[in-house]
């Protein structure tokens, strides 16, 4: 059941993000302090920092990235290049294929780090909430590319 969820989550966000291009997904529209692609590296960022204890014991994803999309960081913090939409796509596919390869006796284990939010216990609780914030920023990223879409047909 669990990965059920964070499935469903995570195929709902690549199926939305693979229709978005450049044009989008760096502006910044009225009402947002980020932008679609820092949603995106931020999702990427924070499953990989819960799961997988990124960046000290995961280089699956590169450790620049916690540069890029970390909280507290907005893209007018970037100071270099970030990485491009298709690199992300591809980094979240990857990590959906990771997740799924942990076996059932992984999501029952207890979690051994304090989680910010929420009563977690099990890796299995923790996926359940990171596919529900996740849920969260992919409602945010379509808000935020409707707002652009009106604005360009204003």
């Amino acid at each position: 059941m669990t990965r059920k969820q964070f499935n469903l989550t995570r195929t709902a966000l690549l199926t939305f993000a693979s229709e978005l291009d450049d044009a989008v997904v760096d502006v910044q529209a009225d009402y947002f302090d980020t932008t679609i692609r820092w949603h995106l590296g931020h999702a990427l960022v924070t499953m990989e920092k819960f799961l997988f204890r990124y960046p000290v014991k995961s280089e699956n994803i590169p450790a620049s990235y916690a540069d890029f999309f970390s909280s507290g960081i907005s893209p007018q913090d970037w100071e270099e290049e970030p990485p491009s939409l298709e690199e992300l796509l591809r980094d979240l596919e990857l990590q959906q294929q990771r997740i799924n390869e942990f076996n059932e006796l992984f999501w029952k284990s207890n979690v051994t780090f304090k989680v910010p939010f929420g009563s977690v216990e099990t890796h299995g609780d923790l996926l359940i909430m990171l596919s529900f914030r996740e849920a969260e920023l992919l409602g945010k990223i379509k808000t935020m590319h409707q707002v652009i879409a009106e604005d360009k047909n204003a």
